[in-house]
């Protein structure tokens, strides 16, 4: 059976995140976000509004939902102060929420999304499980039941998980889909993904998938946008970090396990990475 990459990738990302609004917004009315330091998505849950941002202007209706990158400013409003054209005399339900995702071996959440991605009503229908998520997300906010907001917050990471997994492809230069549809670069990753721990150079990995060290080198960076190495190191910074958050597993251990000959060599490379030892990483996350 082959190792899955995407699913390896989408559980090492730690989503998170919550809905901080929904409401109901009479007309006329505007909302200004800016200086999020999170990605943030907005779904109109009846009613319609214009999304305005620095390049780009859209119309939602109901069902939409917008999903924006960290740091994008952008104008969820009812009307266009232009012309002043109203788009909807009616009320607007309008959910909005933010999300975040640690870095991985691929890269962060930037490369995964474009700036600024809509799922329409009819795409949402079309995967009945995520709009029945949507539709929980907004009854749970705005009800008062005990623990409410920890199933919003549970919800929305399965949304993001969810929201990511379908716009892998979206990206249309150096994403990991296009990696992964590439024959003998999937075979790479998976092998690197299902072993990280194993002693792999461009020489042993291109035998493994039959191909030059040369030929190897230039492919996977031009496809995954990160040279082997680099990839293989984050990944295993990636273990190395789950490792120290959900075990009791010793510096030593851990470096062995992910393939390091020393404790040293994996401290060192570990302070590159995250500007800390492992051990002072893992005290604080306690402090």
């Amino acid at each position: 059976m082959e190792f899955d990459v995407l699913s390896d990738v989408l559980m090492g990302l730690r989503a998170r995140g919550s809905v901080y609004f929904c409401d109901a917004l009479a007309h006329p009315w505007s909302k200004l976000f800016e200086g999020q330091e999170h990605a943030s998505f907005h779904q109109v849950r009846q009613g319609t509004c214009r999304v305005i941002s620095a390049e780009n202007e859209f119309l939602l209706g109901p069902g939409d939902l917008i999903f924006l990158g960290p740091g994008e400013t952008h104008t969820l409003e009812s009307y266009q102060p232009e012309k002043g054209i109203s788009l909807d005399q009616s009320e607007t339900l309008l959910m909005c929420g933010y999300c975040e995702v640690t870095e991985h071996a691929y890269g962060s959440l930037s490369t995964l999304f474009p700036r600024m991605s809509i799922i329409r009503n009819d795409q949402l229908q079309q995967r009945s499980w995520l709009n029945s998520v949507l539709d929980q997300l907004s009854f749970e906010y705005r009800s008062t039941t005990p623990g409410s907001q920890l199933i919003v917050n549970k919800l929305t990471e399965v949304m993001v998980v969810e929201l990511l997994r379908i716009n892998f492809g979206m990206v249309e230069e150096r994403n990991l889909l296009t990696a992964l549809k590439d024959k003998k670069i999937a075979t790479a990753l998976e092998s690197l993904h299902a072993e990280p721990e194993k002693s792999w150079t461009l020489q042993t990995l291109g035998e493994h998938i039959g191909m030059s060290r040369s030929g190897i080198a230039k492919r996977f960076t031009e496809l995954v946008g990160v040279p082997m190495f680099e990839y293989l190191t984050n990944l295993r910074m990636q273990r190395a970090i789950d490792l120290l958050q959900t075990s009791a597993l010793r510096p030593a251990d851990i470096a062995e396990k992910i393939g390091y000959e020393s404790v040293v060599a994996f401290t060192k490379a570990f302070k590159r990475h995250t500007g800390e030892t492992p051990s002072k990483y893992r005290r604080s996350m306690f402090a």
